[in-house]
This record gives C-alpha cells, structure tokens and sequence, in this order.
C-alpha cells in the first residue's frame, strides 16, 4: 500500500504550508516533482538531507522524484561589477562537481529517476 506523500510529511514536520490543490493532485494520480541542487558546491551537506529524505518519501508515495543539479544559474555570472561571464575555469569546476553530485543521487532507491545531464 502507498503512503499518502502530504500526511507522511505532516506527521514528520515537514510541511509549514503547501498551495491549494496540492493533496488532491497527488491523490489523483502519479505526479513528477524535483528538487534543484548548487552545482557550485564541492559535495553534499547536511542542508541537503532534507530536500533527499523528501524525494525519499515522494517516491514511496508512488510519485516519480527527479534530483536536478543545476547548470544553467549555476553558470550565471557572479553579483559583482562588470562581471559578464564566470571564468573558464570555474566553468569547467561546476561542471565537473555537477558530474561528481549527480552519481551520487543516480540509483540509490528502487525506481529511481537517473540524473540526466546535458
């Protein structure tokens, strides 16, 4: 038997609020939903167990979870003057560490959505 996603996380903590209509989507059918991680970080931190544990329950409410490590804002340039474009190098660091985190999310539950990169 599924768990019901939204009960599992009120009856954990998890959820202060969420937008009309979200419980009844989900009861009605399988529903995709993702969580964006930094591709600018060098590894995972414990900030991060939540958004896992949250995908974690997701899928064994029987919905579909996808993990996305990012590239596109990661890729933006820094806030600061003149700054049009973020140097080559730290280019090729977020894409080395979006590779790196993106094994790590790949396969580890029964079911799991892979990570696709680009």
């Amino acid at each position: 038997m599924k768990k019901n996603f939204i009960n599992e996380l009120r009856w954990r903590g998890m959820i202060h609020d969420i937008m009309p209509g979200t419980e009844e989507q989900l009861n009605k059918e399988v529903t995709v939903g993702y969580i964006g991680f930094d591709p600018t970080a060098d590894s995972l931190h414990i900030g991060n167990l939540v958004q896992i544990m949250t995908l974690v329950h997701f899928q064994k409410s029987g919905h579909k979870p996808l993990a996305l490590v990012g590239g596109a804002t990661g890729l933006r340039p820094p806030r600061r003057k003149g700054a049009r474009s973020r140097r080559p190098e730290a280019e090729r660091q977020i894409r080395h560490v979006r590779s790196a985190q993106s094994g790590r999310y790949s396969g580890r539950h029964e079911g799991a959505a892979r990570c696709r990169l680009p």
